[in-house]
């Protein structure tokens, strides 16, 4: 949204890819195609239970430059919370890409926060770590990753930060100091 609509001032990206995935993004005149994968890099850690972290292509070669979301045109501030263990995608390499292109336009560089135990839903505190569900997209059950303590503690500390991030940059003061 920060790349296309006017008036957001503070973006916070949890775990998030750089391309558009699942399905053509249409906003006025402008189309992003989702970006492909390749089911043949898709491993199975265990019989019937899918991992995909490999499986989409890399948004920065051609053909699939046409997928890459252009942040670049976002006019805001950006905070990255990643899980170093996120088995939906390549996050941690994601939040790299988008600095590299926010660098690019001029932008200043974001915020990235890096939980190397953590997997892909870094939700609210104290929800339960989702360690496999059913995908969609995918057609059967996947593995989403996270050591359940670290991610816990990521859950906790990533809140705060969020919290802290839009008081900033959306009243002008920082209110929430971390605990860890």
């Amino acid at each position: 949204m920060a790349s296309f609509l006017k008036g957001i001032t503070a973006t916070a990206v949890v775990n998030g890819s750089v391309a558009n995935v699942g399905a053509a993004l249409h906003y006025k005149d402008h189309t992003l195609p989702p970006i492909g994968i390749d089911p043949k890099r898709l491993k199975h850690p265990e019989p019937g239970v899918g991992d995909i972290r490999d499986v989409i292509h890399n948004p920065l070669e051609e053909p699939h430059r046409k997928s890459l979301i252009p942040i670049g045109k976002a006019d805001c501030k950006f905070l990255f919370i990643v899980g170093g263990d996120d088995r939906n995608w390549k996050s941690d390499i994601y939040a790299q890409i988008a600095s590299q292109l926010l660098v690019e336009e001029g932008k200043e560089k974001p915020e990235i926060v890096f939980y190397p135990k953590a997997g892909h839903y870094i939700e609210p505190p104290y929800f339960p770590l989702c360690k496999a569900s059913f995908h969609k997209l995918v057609n059967l059950p996947v593995v989403w990753g996270g050591e359940p303590k670290a991610h816990a503690l990521a859950q906790v500390d990533s809140w705060q930060r969020i919290q802290n991030f839009f008081h900033k940059h959306l009243n002008g003061k920082n209110v929430l100091k971390n605990k860890l």
